[in-house]
């Protein structure tokens, strides 16, 4: 029987982990149990991003994205240097590659003053090459208070804290079906098993949009697997990137566009593209394309005006995904030097994009509550590096709805 204090915590990817962890400060007389489907923490989104430590460079100042990311971000840094995580602000280089790009560029950097990031500034190319010197621009803003983190350490280590003062986390329990009854919910295992509890939080990210129907909910969006792949630079030819370079990215997508990452391991990796994924575990090179997953997304109305609007962009990505060639002449935009054999190919991960049913793309957080229930639909970039923040909010947001 579920305990009169008890909170079920679906997700054990940064948001779920970091929630639990909120909720062991603000509520510690619950009883916490974190349900993971994996038999690992953060095997999808939390662990298969490039590890970047994000600054809020790119976020409408005042919004609730730039605040939770600059929050995050100091919170972040003080976790991992408590914790002794590896953490490298290594700073990024935002670069225009065309004369019409440098409007916006100044755009990001007026608006990263108004969010108070320190130390911006805006580069001739003679002073980019500088600090960059295999990089191609028209101009770039420098942006030293980005880096990278070993976010898997970040996972396991809240993992750690939580399971010290007693609360559960459960791995290889894979939600198949939720009820709700005088106030309690329970939660059924496809093994069976089963956890009853009188409050849940709905943190299943490539699955949030699932389970919050399995609870009762009519979420507002429906999640639709975009796969980004990324390749390596070997070893004798990462000499090429010196801290993080990104492009100006595109207004009108909530991607940033393939980009070099020097990873917290100093190897460097290039990328991410955005194609349509065949399933919502569809990462390249390790199967996991599903027909069931695949028809679910034809029917949806939001996909396909969302493919109507964007579908020589989608067509474009979906041919580069193909070829090494293609995806090489897209770095070379940034780095000229950049040639085929300098991209091996690397691992792949899949963003839960949430669409709405006109087609939109959610780019902002979209959090549904329900009696005795939060559920986080969408948590975009740069919710792992405002985890801790975003954590916290979700726990108030429960606290108050629970009263």
């Amino acid at each position: 029987m579920a305990q009169h204090d008890s909170v079920a915590i679906v997700g054990g990817g940064l948001i779920g982990l970091a929630t639990a962890y909120a909720l062991t400060q603000q509520r510690p007389s619950a009883t916490i149990t974190l349900l993971e489907a994996e038999t690992g923490l953060a095997q999808h989104q939390s662990g298969r991003n490039s590890g970047v430590l994000h600054s809020g460079i790119y976020y409408q100042p005042g919004s609730l994205k730039a605040r939770l990311c600059r929050d995050g971000a100091t919170r972040l840094i003080e976790f991992c240097e408590t914790h002794e995580i590896p953490l490298d602000r290594c700073g990024k280089v935002i670069v225009a590659t065309r004369d019409s790009e440098l409007g916006k560029l100044n755009d990001l950097y007026e608006r990263g003053n108004a969010n108070g990031l320190i130390g911006l500034e805006l580069l001739e190319p003679g002073a980019l090459r500088e600090i960059e010197p295999h990089v191609a621009a028209r101009g770039a803003v420098a942006v030293p208070e980005a880096g990278v983190v070993d976010f898997g350490r970040v996972a396991t280590t809240l993992s750690d804290l939580i399971t010290q003062q007693g609360h559960q986390v459960r791995t290889g329990f894979r939600v198949a079906a939720i009820d709700r009854r005088n106030g309690v919910f329970r939660l059924r295992a496809e093994s069976g098993d089963y956890v009853e509890a009188n409050s849940l939080i709905n943190c299943a990210g490539l699955h949030s949009d699932r389970v919050a129907r399995m609870a009762g909910a009519n979420p507002p969006v429906q999640i639709i697997p975009f796969r980004g792949e990324y390749f390596m630079m070997p070893a004798d030819r990462d000499y090429l990137v010196r801290h993080l370079v990104y492009p100006v990215p595109d207004p009108r997508f909530p991607f940033l566009g393939v980009h070099f990452t020097r990873r917290i391991d100093e190897s460097v990796e290039v990328g991410p593209n955005a194609v349509l994924a065949l399933g919502r575990h569809h990462y390249r090179g390790e199967g996991g394309a599903s027909w069931a997953d695949t028809k679910e997304m034809l029917t949806s109305p939001g996909l396909w005006r969302l493919a109507r609007k964007y579908w020589r962009t989608g067509t474009a990505e979906m041919v580069r995904s193909s070829s090494r060639r293609l995806y090489a002449a897209a770095a070379r935009k940034l780095i000229p030097a950049i040639e085929s054999n300098d991209l091996i190919r690397g691992g792949s991960g899949i963003r839960a994009q949430a669409v709405a049913r006109d087609g939109a793309l959610a780019d902002d957080f979209v959090i549904v509550e329900t009696e005795g229930a939060v559920h986080v639909l969408n948590a975009p970039s740069p919710a792992a590096t405002a985890s801790l923040a975003i954590g916290e909010r979700i726990a108030q947001r429960l606290v108050a709805n629970r009263g």
